[in-house]
């Protein structure tokens, strides 16, 4: 998609909050969250006002902090599908969101991977074992998790149908945690998976950081696409809202 006017982009607050607050269709069911510029905060989601939506999936915002996006999930009770992209979401954010959101049935997370040696740490996979005992979809792009924290998984997420460890280099995925995730789960995706339907720009990377340092937009692949929130779980990915970008404004 080419890249929006000159004026597009200088309205494109005003344009984000239009669509958050607006009493119209589109305002009702369906968002841009996806920012190549870094333009979006979690002060879109708290605008919002509502506390139906469903689905929510944000793509690469390096001004959101995870206490944030915490505190915005969380008044979402009915949310059945979340999806975060290269931001930082810690295991304590996890854990608040988990008890808030009961009705959750699908989790994205995607990091950046890295290569061997790198931090080992299960604060996400454990807050996930602890507080989304109902997720069907699990999808963890280049976490930390070891061993320990996978089984644990398994052991909190017991209707687990889809599971995505891809880059996920330090689970050693052979032997009996093999043969568990294949015999109980409808399809794995293990950490040295192709990468080649994966959205983002999946390059491994040699030395590990922290997971607040996404401020480096060259994630996104070079066919870039939306991300949506809405509250009737439908699928509004091909929505683009520089289609109607002057009837919406003006």
């Amino acid at each position: 998609m080419a890249a929006p006017p000159a004026r597009a982009r200088a309205d494109y607050d005003y344009l984000i909050k239009l669509l958050l607050i607006g009493d119209s269709g589109v305002g009702k069911s369906c968002l841009l969250l996806r920012f190549s510029d870094g333009s979006f905060t979690t002060s879109f989601i708290t605008t919002i006002g509502s506390s139906k939506l469903r689905s929510l999936k944000v793509a690469v915002g390096y001004k959101i902090t995870s206490e944030g996006l915490m505190d915005a999930v969380s008044k979402l009770p009915l949310l059945e599908e979340l999806e975060v992209s290269y931001c930082p979401l810690s295991g304590e954010a996890l854990k608040v969101i988990g008890q808030s959101c009961p009705n959750l049935k699908t989790l994205k997370k995607n990091c950046e991977g890295y290569k061997r040696p790198r931090d080992e740490s299960d604060d996400v996979s454990l807050a996930i074992a602890e507080t989304m005992s109902g997720l069907r979809h699990l999808q963890l792009f280049g976490d930390r998790l070891t061993d320990a924290g996978l089984n644990a998984i398994l052991d909190g997420c017991p209707n687990l149908e889809h599971l995505d460890l891809r880059q996920c280099f330090n689970v050693n995925f052979v032997g009996d945690l093999e043969k568990r995730c294949f015999e109980r789960i409808k399809v794995v995706r293990p950490p040295d998976d192709s990468v080649r339907d994966y959205p983002f720009d999946a390059t491994v990377n040699d030395v590990c950081s922290s997971d607040d340092d996404y401020s480096d937009v060259d994630i996104m692949s070079e066919d870039e696409f939306y991300y949506d929130l809405s509250e009737d779980g439908s699928d509004t990915s091909d929505f683009d809202p520089y289609d109607d970008y002057d009837d919406l404004l003006y």
